[in-house]
């Protein structure tokens, strides 16, 4: 795995692991979050909704973006089909948030930016990634 990829997986997995485990908390009163900090609407019970209907979506990136870099740490050709979801999956998530503020006109940038760059960088990595896959690069038998 190119060293940059193992990077932006394990920085961005990393940051939502800790972004689900401050939501948790703050949504079970042990910690406060500042208004100013959060999304436009956070506390109205349909974005609060929409905001947790992502979190299989962004734990499942997570823990197979960090499995990846293991996978791939370890020498297991695993690691490319496993990074290929990941990505894909960061791109959905990041996509999906984009959608949703562009459609309510909502350009917070500490909120927007941060989703346009989920839908974006993966793209620098998914042609060489795909490239490698096609070309059977990854011989192992778990990759058929």
């Amino acid at each position: 795995m190119p060293r940059s990829l193992a990077i932006a997986l394990t920085v961005t997995d990393w940051l939502f692991i800790a972004y689900w485990t401050v939501s948790g908390l703050d949504r079970i009163g042990l910690i406060h979050i500042p208004a100013d900090l959060l999304y436009a609407n956070a506390h109205d019970p349909a974005v609060i909704a929409w905001n947790w209907s992502f979190f299989p979506l962004d734990i499942a990136f997570s823990v197979i973006g960090l499995a990846a870099v293991r996978a791939s740490r370890l020498g297991r050709p695993i690691w490319r089909p496993l990074a290929l979801i990941s990505l894909i999956l960061t791109m959905v998530a990041g996509g999906m948030a984009v959608a949703y503020w562009t459609l309510l006109g909502e350009f917070y940038p500490a909120w927007f930016l941060p989703n346009l760059a989920l839908l974006l960088w993966p793209m620098l990595f998914l042609p060489g990634l795909i490239r490698q896959l096609a070309s059977g690069h990854d011989s192992s038998p778990d990759a058929r």
